[in-house]
């Protein structure tokens, strides 16, 4: 990943991670142990889910930049529908407390979100890559 990728991924992280360990504790005093586990699984799933779309966005705008905007708004919303998919799937379970779970996965992806949304309007990305090997018009002697 180049450095800015890094740094956007990191950027987002380190939010999404202290949002995740707050609900961890909220979840462990409210729910107990389960209500802890369920917000940890979240806070993991969560960063999973975004990390991967962030290399996923970021490899599209370097070797499709004119699908870039179209290929963010897909990934964004094939990401919360995969997310309500993994609710659902958990809806039920007595692995850990599925209410911590899902306040706590809906939180930490809204602090993703936002974090990465910060990140790159902070970053001074360039638009269009300078190119050493342009063409240069070549003078003639000639007037047209």
């Amino acid at each position: 990943m180049p450095s800015n990728d890094v740094r956007i991924l990191l950027q987002a992280a380190v939010p999404t991670v202290a949002v995740g360990a707050i609900a961890a504790v909220v979840s462990g005093v409210v729910a107990g142990g389960k209500g802890a586990v369920g917000a940890v699984v979240a806070t993991l799933v969560a960063m999973v889910f975004m990390g991967i779309g962030l290399y996923v966005l970021q490899r599209t705008a370097k070797t499709l930049p004119h699908l870039f905007q179209a290929m963010g708004l897909m990934l964004y919303a094939a990401q919360i529908l995969l997310l309500f998919v993994f609710l659902a799937a958990f809806k039920n379970t007595t692995l850990f407390n599925p209410r911590s779970f899902a306040i706590t996965l809906v939180a930490v992806t809204l602090a993703w979100i936002a974090a990465q949304t910060r990140a790159h309007m902070k970053s001074k990305i360039l638009y269009v890559e300078p190119d050493s090997t342009v063409d240069k018009p070549e003078k003639t002697g000639h007037s047209s």
